[in-house]
């Protein structure tokens, strides 16, 4: 990473970071694990004139589960989240999602909230935590607000976070009965999804989110409803599944053409429906 004159802040407390957050507003990018700045700002895409870090907020890393809710610091490591017991007894799929993200030496710097407030459409945790229902606890010096996961990524790298708030926690529902993620890497030599499948059912409510295709995971009600209270099989995987080829409207990049990203949609999300149904 190659800097000019940057300044650096480096609040000790949750308190005193949300004051400077709230003073200095967007003039200082918020910097937490940094492995989502870093390569910005290697790209030339991002020239900060001052960096809020958060990394020494012992605040933000902690696990907890309260009430059969899991909740988890803003400043926790994905690492830390695919490792934590309690994490992979009542919520294996998003210790799963977390662990397959890139390597040992990524997952041990980047953090929770990072890969929320960063909103990069090819990552992993996003679709996995939507499907689960999550929300984003957001704080600034007027209180808190907690915000789904769905609302708070808007689009390209954009999230509704204000400029006075920092994304403090994630918090997680009770897991579902089932729940699954896949991800389908189209380059050997890379660790960013191609498309990223989450689904999860309980109670007969069915929620499928897929990643990596759009500027944010896309979950489409109208479509899922169709299960109803029925017992998936493969003919009821198969019509959801092209439902969501239908409607999907993805992107192409270097990883994927738009036809081919609908078409491997569609394969991993009749997949992901049989694994719920397994």
């Amino acid at each position: 990473m190659t800097l000019g004159a940057v300044e650096w802040l480096a609040p000790s407390t949750l308190r005193e970071a949300i004051a400077v957050r709230a003073e200095r507003g967007e003039e200082a990018t918020v910097v937490a694990g940094g492995t989502f700045v870093g390569i910005l700002i290697n790209q030339g895409l991002l020239s900060p004139s001052a960096l809020l870090s958060l990394g020494d907020v012992a605040e933000l890393r902690g696990i907890e589960v309260a009430g059969g809710e899991l909740r988890l610091g803003a400043g926790v490591t994905h690492r830390t989240v695919e490792r934590d017991p309690s994490v992979r007894a009542g919520w294996p799929m998003l210790a799963r999602a977390f662990a397959v993200v890139a390597s040992p030496r990524v997952r041990n710097q980047a953090t929770v909230g990072g890969v929320l407030a960063d909103a990069d459409y090819a990552s992993d945790p996003p679709a996995a935590l939507q499907a689960l229902g999550a929300r984003a606890v957001l704080r600034s010096p007027d209180g808190e607000r907690a915000v789904p996961v769905e609302e708070l990524i808007l689009g390209w790298y954009e999230t509704c976070i204000r400029p006075d708030e920092l994304l403090v926690e994630v918090r997680v529902p009770p897991s579902p009965a089932r729940a699954v993620y896949r991800k389908f890497r189209s380059r050997s030599s890379e660790d960013r999804p191609c498309v990223a499948v989450a689904a999860a059912r309980d109670e007969g409510r069915l929620r499928v989110v897929v990643g990596a295709v759009a500027g944010r995971p896309q979950e489409f009600a109208d479509v899922c409803a169709i299960a109803g209270g029925r017992e998936i099989d493969a003919a009821l995987a198969a019509e959801i599944a092209r439902g969501y080829a239908d409607r999907l409207e993805p992107i192409a990049d270097a990883r994927g053409s738009a036809d081919y990203r609908r078409r491997v949609a569609a394969v991993e999300v009749r997949r992901a429906l049989e694994e719920l149904a397994a």
